[in-house]
């Protein structure tokens, strides 16, 4: 039996390898015989006129030939065309059979499915024959719709973190797909389009630095996004940002504006031009101020300028002009006008995650409170055996408590009443809770968080005092 990158050769192995959420690298294709090292590759852009080479290393790497050498496609064909960003998977070519970096990845993918044969459903497969579907509808121009929240089921998940968010980026991306917009940066019900993640390299699209760039960068970026930083929340994940929008004309009068904002107790309304291509907005104020100054105004006069955001905007970026102008227009990925975020949205949403935030900070201290009672030698023998990171308690971590409680020795010594495992169970979930508080995850079901946090805190207060 051959030991390489996929531990065996079974095809079971192999599947649950490539198909649940880790991207196919170039290493994969070697393993495979896809590709061999010593392979030449060859990026082309007619347009330009211009080719660039490279070749496949042992490693998995790509060499060009000035000698430079990039762990990823992507990474080695933007370095040699000199741009920001560039999809490398659709970019090289295989010298001597013209194929595509992009099209022996899906042969892998194919391959890898195949193996596994037919004894039984399995969820992998099953997803790959639905993102398999999903491309090409894509490549047919008739791209699959639906929700963030029916785009996670596909994945067995209700809601995004950091690890379900990579899993489903890695199985998009290996199938050459992309959400616009992106899943992530807007809330559960908000509809995303599965579209190719990649566009032809010459098929520049602007991105106000001049650069060709590929559908990735517009609609959120799959190819490198593990160098992605969690961004926390963006405008996006306001259900305001991405909702229904009630506009006017700049033609309507006062009294439909008025009516209009009345009816639905709006303290401002987007004027709009073909569509939703934003004029500007109307106020309360400047349409007090304009009738005021002049009596035979007309609507056209209070409208006051302003500039969308884009959805995938960090929230944080946005809040000094929020408390100066009281509202935000937001715009979606295709530039036209999604929805509008205002300061009360805002004070809605920090409210709401403002008690688990103050829970969370009670239950640190009160499980940092338990744990320094105990000889600090000895929990760090459990959690910090080679002596290089803890000093005193408050170095410890929400992991180290769970460490610490973990060790039946040390747990013997509190000699509480308690199924430690079911305990430890419980103090895990707490520390996911935690983690997503922390990074302000928008999906994070706000009634249920509170009711865990208070039981397993009241649980610790009885047992420690």
């Amino acid at each position: 039996m051959t030991v390489g990158l996929f531990g065996d050769d079974s095809g079971r192995d192999r599947s649950r390898y490539l198909l649940d959420g880790r991207r196919v690298v170039l290493k994969d294709l070697i393993e495979s015989s896809l590709l061999a090292p010593g392979d030449r590759l060859t990026f082309s852009r007619p347009n330009l006129g211009e080719k660039y080479h490279a070749g496949v290393l042992p490693s998995g790497r790509i060499e060009l030939d000035d000698g430079q050498a990039f762990a990823t496609p992507s990474k080695a064909a933007a370095a040699a065309a000199g741009v920001r960003a560039m999809d490398g998977w659709h970019a090289w070519t295989v010298d001597g059979t013209n194929r595509t970096l992009a099209s022996l990845r899906t042969d892998l993918l194919a391959k890898v499915v195949g193996d596994r044969g037919t004894d039984e459903p399995d969820p992998t497969s099953t997803r790959y024959e639905i993102l398999r579907s999903a491309r090409e509808q894509a490549d047919r121009g008739n791209p699959a719709e639906m929700t963030v929240r029916e785009l996670l089921r596909w994945w067995d998940a209700s809601e995004r973190g950091y690890d379900i968010d990579e899993r489903i980026v890695a199985d998009l991306e290996n199938h050459g797909l992309a959400t616009s917009p992106d899943f992530r940066r807007v809330n559960l019900d908000s509809q995303v389009t599965l579209r190719p993640g990649s566009q032809p390299v010459d098929s520049p699209r602007e991105t106000g630095v001049g650069e060709p760039t590929t559908a990735d960068q517009v609609s959120g970026p799959l190819t490198g996004s593990l160098e992605q930083v969690d961004i926390g929340l963006t405008l996006g994940n306001l259900p305001s940002a991405m909702g229904e929008l009630v506009s006017i004309t700049p033609q309507a009068t006062f009294e439909e504006a008025i009516t209009r904002m009345a009816l639905d107790d709006y303290s401002q309304l987007p004027v709009m031009v073909k569509g939703r291509n934003l004029r500007g907005a109307v106020t309360w104020q400047s349409i007090a101020q304009t009738r005021l100054a002049k009596a035979e105004a007309t609507l056209g006069d209070a409208i006051v300028p302003t500039l969308p955001e884009r959805y995938d905007r960090p929230l944080v970026e946005v809040l000094p002009r929020l408390v100066e102008e009281g509202f935000v227009f937001v715009e979606d990925d295709q530039r036209l006008v999604s929805g509008i975020v205002t300061t009360a949205d805002v004070v809605n949403l920090y409210g709401e995650l403002a008690l688990p935030f103050l829970l969370v900070g009670e239950l640190d201290r009160r499980l940092r409170r338990i744990v320094s009672k105990l000889p600090f030698q000895q929990v760090c023998s459990v959690c910090d055996p080679a002596g290089s990171r803890l000093r005193t308690p408050d170095d410890l971590t929400m992991g180290d408590y769970e460490r610490t409680l973990e060790s039946k020795e040390i747990w013997d010594t509190l000699e509480w009443p308690l199924d430690r495992v079911v305990l430890i169970q419980r103090l895990g979930r707490l520390r996911r809770i935690r983690n997503d508080i922390t990074h302000f995850n928008p999906d994070m079901r706000q009634s249920n968080v509170v009711a865990d946090l208070r039981n397993f805190l009241n649980l610790l207060r009885r047992h420690d005092d």
